[in-house]
C-alpha cells in the first residue's frame, strides 16, 4: 500500500569550485499523500530535481543533504544502509529521469534494460520477466514491442527512448515514482499517451508520485498540487485548479505568461490553386532524397519503402525560418543529419545556393561546411566538459578564418554579447552554466562560423519555459539582424507558431504537408497535422480527459506508432477520414493550394475543411 513522503526542514548544499559550501535547498517542507500526484515545478536551478532526488535518499555529486528528514511511512529515507537503500530504490520508489541518452546503456537491448529491475528484485522468471516487459512497452505504445525489446537504444527515436525510461520505473511497480521531466523530449501525441499512462498507473495501483516540470500545460493534466519553487525556497502552494486560476505570487503568474499556445483558428478558408513560383533559387533545396540508418549490400538490400526518409523533398529560402514538425520517429533529425552531411542519402539530390551539395561531410569543401552548422538539442553531448567556453567557440574562428589569439579573444566575446551572455564567460567550463546558457553557447559556436543556414534541431526543448522563451526571442533577434536561415527542427506546435515562416508536417518519413505557417495552422489540414495541432495541451485541468474521449469517439483510430511503409497513405491506420481500398493501395494525391500551400491526402479539400 503508499505511504504519505514527507519531506520537513530540507537542507541540501552543494560544493563550488573553491572549495566552500553554500545552500541550495533551504529548509523546505512538502508531503505526498497516498495516490497523490504533487508537481515541482520552477526555472532551471530552482531546486525541483534535487528535491525530487532526495525522495530517493540521493543527493548529486558535490551536494550533502545537511538538515531534516524525508521518511516514507515510517521509513527514515536518509538513515537507511546500502543494502536497504538499494532494495528500497525500485522496489518502493522509483525514478524516471530527464535525459535518456544519460539514463539508458547503449550497449544493452532495451528489453533487457526494461527487465533489470524485475531481475535485481527477484521478481518473477525467465518467462513472466518478459511477459511483463511486453506489457509494460505496449501500455506505452512503442510500436511492435517485442521487436523493438530486441533492439539497441541507437536503434529507436529519442521519443520512442524516453518511454523506455518509463517503462523501466514502472516494471516494478513501486508505490511511489519520481518524474523529472519525463514529456520533455517527447512530441505532443507521444505525450498524451504517456500521461495517459501515468495517470491510469496511479489511479489503478495508488501510486503516489513527485512530478517535475517547467511544462505549466502538462503539470494542469497530471498534477493534484503544486509546489512553486525559486532558488531552493517554496513559493507558493495550492491545489493545481485554484493555483492556475488564481495565482497569489507575482513569480507564478510570470511562469504562467511565459507559456506559450498555438492561436485558437475555428474558421478557415478553402483556397484557390496556386498559378505562381516563388522568386529566385532557394539557399538549400531537397529533391526526393531517401536515407536509411542501415546499409544495403547485394546479400542484404533495403527495400526503398523500408528506408526512414522516402522521397522527402522541400525547400529553405535564404533568410527564412522553416520548421520541420512530426511525432518522434517521423524523420526530423534524420533530415538534419542529411543536410550535414552526417548521413549520406541512399538516393535523391541536395542543392545549396543552386548548386549541388556532396553527401558526405568528408566531401564538402570548408567554405561549404562552414555556410552550413548545426545545433543540437543537448548541449552536454555537443560541448567538451574539459575546454573552456573560449576554446568551444574559438576552434570555429580558428578552422574557417584562422583569427590568432587576441583576435579570436575578442571576437569570442563578441559572439557571447550576442547571445546575451557576459564576455566573462568565455573562461567558464561547462559545468558552471545553466542548461540555458550552455544553449546560447552552443548557439554562439555556431554563428561564429557567419554560417548561411542553421540547423536547430530540438533546442529548446530541454528548457523551462522563462528560460525557452528568453533564447527563443534571442533567436528571433539574431535572425533579424544577421539575417541567417534557420531549419527548425522542433515537436513543440506553440513554439513553431510564433517563429517560422514555412512549416514541413513529416509522418514517416515523408511530407504530408508543407506551407506558411499561417497556412498550416488553420483549415483544411491534412488529418495528420489536425492530430498535431489538437494534441497541444492547455493550460487548463480536464483537458487529457477530453482529448482522450473525443478520440475514443473516433472509430477505427489507432494512436501511437507509425504504419507499414508501404505503397498506400501512411497515415492511414491512425485516419478518421481513410478510405479502404484507396489509401491502403495508393500514395495520396498532391493537392496544390494558394500560396505554396500543399496537401498530400485522398480527401477533397472542403472534406479537410470540416
Amino acid at each position: 500500500m503508499t505511504q504519505k513522503l514527507s519531506i520537513e526542514n530540507l537542507v541540501i548544499e552543494a560544493k563550488k569550485p573553491t572549495g566552500k559550501w553554500f545552500e541550495i535547498i533551504h529548509g523546505v517542507s512538502v508531503t505526498v499523500k497516498p495516490g497523490e500526484v504533487l508537481a515541482l515545478i520552477g526555472e532551471s536551478g530552482a531546486g525541483k530535481s534535487t528535491l525530487g532526488l532526495a525522495a530517493l535518499g540521493y543527493s548529486r555529486p558535490g551536494t550533502r543533504i545537511t538538515g531534516g528528514n524525508v521518511r516514507l511511512g515510517e521509513m527514515d529515507i536518509l538513515n537507511l544502509t546500502r543494502p536497504q537503500i538499494r532494495d528500497f530504490r525500485g522496489r518502493q520508489v522509483a525514478y524516471v529521469a530527464q535525459s535518456a541518452y544519460a539514463a539508458i546503456n547503449p550497449a544493452i537491448v532495451l528489453g533487457e534494460q526494461v527487465a533489470e529491475g524485475l531481475l535485481v528484485h527477484t521478481i518473477g522468471n525467465r518467462a513472466e520477466r518478459k511477459r511483463r516487459v511486453i506489457k509494460m512497452m505496449e501500455i506505452l505504445d512503442l510500436p511492435d514491442a517485442e521487436n523493438m525489446a530486441r533492439q539497441y537504444p541507437h536503434q529507436v527515436s529519442g521519443g520512442q527512448q524516453q518511454r523506455v525510461m518509463v517503462a523501466m520505473a514502472m516494471i516494478d511497480k513501486p508505490g511511489l515514482i519520481v518524474f523529472d521531466e519525463p514529456t520533455t523530449a517527447l512530441d505532443v501525441t507521444t505525450q498524451i499517451e504517456v500521461l495517459k499512462a501515468i495517470k491510469k498507473g496511479n489511479r489503478e495501483k495508488g501510486n503516489s508520485a513527485i512530478y517535475i516540470s517547467h511544462d505549466l500545460s502538462v503539470v494542469a493534466q497530471v498534477a493534484d498540487r503544486i509546489v512553486v519553487l525559486l532558488d531552493g525556497r517554496i513559493v507558493e502552494i495550492g491545489n493545481t485548479p485554484e493555483l492556475l486560476a488564481n495565482p497569489q505570487e507575482d513569480y507564478t503568474r510570470q511562469l504562467l505568461g511565459a507559456v506559450r499556445q498555438i492561436p485558437k483558428v475555428t474558421t478557415g478558408k478553402i483556397y484557390a490553386p496556386r498559378t505562381g513560383e516563388g522568386a529566385g533559387p532557394p539557399l538549400l533545396e531537397l529533391k526526393g532524397i531517401h536515407a536509411s540508418y542501415q546499409r544495403s549490400t547485394w546479400l542484404h538490400p533495403i527495400p526503398m519503402n523500408r528506408n526512414i526518409l522516402r522521397g522527402v523533398s522541400f525547400q529553405v529560402e535564404a533568410g527564412k525560418i522553416v520548421a520541420l514538425v512530426g511525432e518522434s520517429g517521423s524523420g526530423k533529425s534524420t533530415i538534419a543529419r542529411v543536410i550535414s552531411g552526417l548521413l549520406p542519402p541512399i538516393s535523391g539530390e541536395l542543392r545549396f545556393q543552386d548548386k549541388p551539395l556532396p553527401a558526405s561531410i568528408r566531401q564538402r569543401p570548408l567554405d561549404q561546411l562552414r555556410r552550413i552548422q548545426m545545433v543540437c538539442q543537448s548541449p552536454d553531448t555537443t560541448l567538451n566538459p574539459e575546454q573552456q567556453i573560449s576554446e568551444a567557440i574559438g576552434r570555429p574562428l580558428k578552422l574557417y578564418f584562422g583569427l590568432k589569439n587576441s583576435q579570436r579573444r575578442e571576437r569570442v566575446e563578441e559572439l557571447l554579447s550576442m547571445v546575451e551572455l557576459p564576455g566573462d564567460y568565455a573562461d567558464r567550463y561547462p559545468s558552471e552554466l545553466s542548461g540555458g546558457e550552455k544553449q546560447r553557447v552552443s548557439l554562439a559556436r555556431a554563428f561564429a562560423a557567419d554560417p548561411e543556414v542553421i540547423l536547430c534541431d530540438e533546442i529548446l526543448s530541454a528548457l523551462d519555459t522563462v528560460v525557452a522563451s528568453a533564447v527563443l526571442e534571442m533567436l528571433k533577434n539574431l535572425q533579424r539582424k544577421m539575417g541567417t536561415a534557420y531549419l527548425f527542427i522542433s515537436h513543440d506546435l506553440a513554439t513553431v507558431a510564433t517563429i517560422v515562416d514555412r512549416v514541413v508536417v513529416l509522418y514517416a518519413g515523408q511530407v504530408c504537408e508543407e506551407g506558411p505557417a499561417a497556412k498550416v495552422f488553420a483549415p483544411p489540414y491534412h488529418p495528420y497535422t489536425a492530430l498535431l495541432i489538437s494534441s497541444v495541451p492547455e493550460l487548463r485541468t480536464g483537458w487529457l480527459e477530453d482529448v482522450l474521449a473525443s478520440r475514443q469517439a473516433e472509430t477505427g483510430i489507432v494512436h501511437g506508432g507509425m504504419a507499414p511503409r508501404d505503397n498506400g497513405c501512411a497515415f492511414r491506420t491512425r485516419c478518421p477520414l481513410a478510405i479502404p481500398g484507396l489509401c491502403d493501395l495508393q500514395p495520396p494525391g498532391k493537392k496544390i493550394l494558394a500560396n505554396g500551400h500543399v496537401v498530400y491526402c485522398h480527401r477533397e479539400i472542403q472534406e479537410l475543411s470540416q
